[in-house]
């Protein structure tokens, strides 16, 4: 069994990725009738009370990825024109804690957002205008465009779908999250090859 921190995967009925949760919010789903099924490696036996009459004790077993039924509508909808909050922590996980002007993997500590197009020049703090940066070469940056300084950015900023939001956001995801996640992502995105090279 895992951890009670390994967080969920949670989807609509369709399949469509929408949020981590944790054991507490799984368990209620499944309380509340709301679960449609389940695929992925079984994270938890959540024991519960004696029934009264049987003297049973409940077990609600949770698995790594719960569908759940409901209204999503109004979801697919804010999802066609989504854009994710823009965070340290995704950015950093979008471009896999990799500088993108010296390639050096760093952790997040060693790590800073560098804004492609200067603010000062005009840029905004968009996601297709940021990238991570180590601390060295955005200092080296400063506040001046990649080729005012002759560096060349490794890879082009793009905005994450809701899928690879969702990705981002998790917390240790395993293979079989993982893999999931990635049915969902556009064929074309950057992601595909930074986390096989990641892996």
């Amino acid at each position: 069994m895992y951890a009670l921190s390994q967080q969920v995967l949670r989807t609509d009925v369709s399949g469509m990725p929408l949020e981590w949760i944790d054991f507490r919010e799984a368990v209620r789903a499944y309380y509340l009738d709301q679960v449609a099924y389940t695929c992925g490696v079984l994270l938890y036996h959540v024991h519960g009370g004696h029934n009264a009459i049987s003297g049973c004790r409940s077990v609600v077993e949770v698995n790594s990825i719960v569908a759940t039924h409901g209204n999503t509508h109004a979801l697919l909808k804010a999802r066609e024109h989504y854009v994710p909050p823009l965070s340290n922590p995704a950015l950093f996980a979008r471009d896999v804690h990799l500088c993108m002007y010296c390639g050096g993997q760093f952790p997040a500590r060693a790590l800073s957002r560098d804004h492609v197009m200067p603010l000062s020049a005009g840029g905004t703090d968009t996601w297709n205008n940021v990238v991570t940066a180590c601390r060295r070469c955005n200092n080296h940056k400063a506040g001046q465009t990649p080729e005012d300084v002759s560096m060349e950015l490794l890879a082009v900023p793009f905005v994450p779908t809701h899928a690879e939001y969702v990705f981002l956001q998790g917390k240790r995801v395993l293979a079989d999250q993982m893999e999931f996640l990635l049915a969902h992502f556009p064929r074309t995105s950057p992601l595909h090859r930074r986390l096989s090279k990641a892996i």
